[in-house]
């Protein structure tokens, strides 16, 4: 269901869930940014997006389909990997950023309801509900090694070259490609799959 459907519907879930998707989503592109920063590239930096300011990373298609279709994206914080030290790991590394990230907010999230133990009808506990289960679920749809997706970038640092420019090429139809495996299913068991690692490493975590 669209945002502007559940906005009209029921305008709290709309809030506790509109609020903790735009900032997963920002913090996500922030993780890029901060890591390419720290390896040796300012690009990010010098646009102005390390920023938690929504205006500097929203993207009027991926908003607007957001708002539709319940499934959208912000504007990708710009990183040029050929300033990064250490090419190779530098892209993993900042490539494996906004999914730490965002299983970094989930742990949170999960933690504090664990260590609160709101009533799961109250605004706390489902504005953290609704939190730990889209950084879950941005981490597990990040992973996927389809370009332009994280999991495509992490892949290819251990990659040859020849096998860079190989699934690089994909690059351009990969939004395609991505929405087409989607609809058919193709890629549910593999989401499915993400989502019990990243389950089972914040359980470790918790309970080690």
């Amino acid at each position: 269901m669209g945002l502007i459907n559940l906005l009209i519907k029921d305008p709290l879930t709309f809030i506790l869930i509109a609020v903790p998707l735009l900032y997963s989503v920002i913090l996500h592109e922030l993780g890029h940014g901060w890591v390419a920063y720290r390896m040796g590239d300012p690009t990010a930096k010098e646009m102005g997006r390390l920023s938690l300011n929504p205006l500097k990373h929203l993207d009027p298609v991926g908003t607007l389909m957001l708002f539709i279709f319940g499934f959208g994206w912000a504007r990708p914080v710009p990183v040029n990997f050929a300033n990064l030290r250490e090419s190779r790991k530098g892209l993993i590394f900042v490539s494996s950023a906004g999914i730490v990230v965002n299983m970094m907010l989930a742990f949170v999230a999960i933690f504090l309801l664990q260590f609160l133990s709101p009533s799961e009808h109250s605004p706390t506990g489902m504005m953290l509900y609704y939190m730990a289960q889209i950084n879950i679920i941005l981490a597990a749809f990040n992973l996927i090694p389809i370009p332009p997706l994280d999991g495509s970038k992490i892949l290819m640092g251990f990659l040859s070259h020849r096998f860079q420019y190989a699934l690089s090429r994909l690059e351009p139809y990969g939004f395609f490609i991505i929405i087409g495996l989607l609809y058919f299913g193709v890629l549910n068991p593999l989401i499915d799959f993400f989502r019990w690692v990243i389950l089972s490493i914040i359980g470790i975590l918790l309970f080690k």
